[in-house]
């Protein structure tokens, strides 16, 4: 995946963070998301996984930005 492209859903960089420093939705040309946040700690995920943490805006602004 290093490389994809990416279609940013949300993160207009007008709010309290900048462009690039947001929790983000990404869309990956297979239909995957890609998310950027808040590393968790909730639960050890398994090998080569990660999870992140990202407050409830962000996923709805990315369910807004597809038109669900």
């Amino acid at each position: 995946m290093p490389g994809e492209e990416l279609t940013r859903l949300t993160g207009s960089g007008n709010g309290e963070c900048g462009e690039n420093d947001c929790p983000n939705v990404y869309l990956t040309k297979r239909g995957t998301f890609v998310i950027q946040g808040v590393k968790s700690d909730a639960f050890a995920p398994p090998q080569g996984e990660r999870l992140a943490e990202i407050p409830e805006a962000v996923l709805r602004e990315a369910v807004r930005a597809l038109g669900w």
